[in-house]
């Protein structure tokens, strides 16, 4: 009997991440899908995008819509990359490398966290040139200058700089889930292990998930909670001095990742930033944070046209990265998705939606007798909540 076709079964990014629920352990799943607090960053980013309205265009014949796009003197087939995601490997054995294989055969660029269970040096020949590489800043300078180093020689063209996390967040999910970073066995754990057997053979063969990179430079005895692991122990709450220094030692492209304050934008581009990620950690560390799509116009026209921006906060589809690239992102990220697409079908997942956000992006763009995805932002229609201020 013929195995049904994904594009049938799972037609939209809803579909994956119903199914990967259906094949992660429970505390994998509260990794996954978990913010912090109420978790009400989530849906205020959907329902922020969800309000970005268009006019479809008609009477303009065939149209043939070209996503590539360049930038940061990078050409990409799309608009679209693989946020990084920490622990990677414990949501789906071999993410890392998965997504970072995907990343290179789709020529979309694929970042690598801190917080990986693989280090630069086993990912970075993966991802080949569409290896970009997330920085949590360390407290210690060697140690900063070691990963950076690393990162280099590993063949990672793009460091991103994360500095929206000041400190750890509660995320009460993981917490109620008993998640420990590495994941500590308990008779819970092989519990859930045992229902999803998937997970479970693929983790054996690939070994228990560890943050390989960061536990080289500390030691931990398994117990600490996933809100206080090696990446957290070892990290600083960076200023600017800090970001001054990253500038002067990276001699590549510097994106600036969670930035949702219009005031702080042109100043990171007076710094060196040479892109600035407008993002609120998918909710992941502050529950009062703004939607990250109501913070990307502000931005956009606190540094004018020219600053390269990229978009991340519940994007699901094509129509939602057209809907970013509107309201002024140069560029789009997903995190949560790929990952849910990996826990649904394994390693042919993050193919499979890299097709699906393909084919939404032409659909959307035929709609609006867009050839190029910049164009969309003629179409767009005044926004409800916006409609005083013109």
């Amino acid at each position: 009997m013929r195995a049904m076709d994904p594009a049938q079964k799972y037609p939209a990014l809803s579909d994956l991440k119903a199914a990967c629920k259906a094949r992660v352990p429970w505390f994998v799943w509260e990794y996954l899908d978990s913010a912090t607090g109420s978790e009400s960053v989530k849906p205020r980013n959907r329902a922020a995008l969800e309000r970005v309205l268009f006019r479809p265009a008609i009477l303009r014949g065939p149209i043939a819509p070209d996503l590539t796009t360049r930038f940061l003197g990078q050409d990409y087939a799309m608009p679209v990359g693989v946020a990084p995601v920490g622990m990677s490997g414990l949501i789906w054995p071999g993410a890392e490398a998965a997504l970072a294989r995907m990343a290179q055969a789709r020529r979309i660029p694929y970042s690598l966290s801190t917080v990986a269970t693989q280090t630069p040096e086993t990912i970075g020949p993966v991802a080949g040139d569409m290896g970009w590489f997330q920085l949590y800043p360390p407290k210690d300078p060697s140690i900063r200058a070691d990963i950076l180093t690393r990162a280099r020689n590993a063949g990672f063209r793009v460091l991103v700089l994360t500095v929206d996390l000041p400190g750890p967040s509660r995320r009460e999910r993981q917490l109620r889930a008993q998640l420990a970073i590495p994941p500590k066995v308990t008779p819970s754990m092989l519990w859930q292990v045992a229902q999803r057997p998937a997970w479970g053979l693929g983790t054996l063969r690939a070994g228990t998930p560890r943050l390989r990179l960061m536990e080289e430079y500390l030691k931990l005895d398994g117990n600490a909670p996933s809100t206080a692991h090696p990446g957290y122990l070892l990290r600083a709450a960076p200023d600017w001095d800090y970001l001054r220094a990253v500038r002067d030692m990276w001699d590549g492209p510097l994106v600036i990742k969670g930035v949702l304050d219009p005031e702080d934008a042109p100043r990171l581009r007076a710094e060196g930033a040479d892109a600035i990620w407008v993002s609120n950690h998918g909710g992941r560390q502050f529950d009062g944070a703004l939607a990250a799509l109501d913070a990307l116009q502000d931005i956009r026209a606190s540094v004018g046209p020219d600053m390269p921006l990229i978009y991340d906060g519940g994007v699901e589809s094509g129509l939602d990265v057209l809907r970013a690239l509107a309201l002024g992102a140069n560029f789009t990220m997903l995190g949560r998705g790929w990952h849910y697409a990996l826990g649904a079908l394994g390693a042919g997942g993050a193919d499979h939606l890299a097709t699906l956000l393909q084919d939404d992006l032409i659909a959307n763009m035929v709609q609006m007798g867009a050839t190029r995805p910049e164009q969309v932002a003629t179409q767009l229609a005044p926004r409800q909540d916006r409609r005083d201020e013109m």
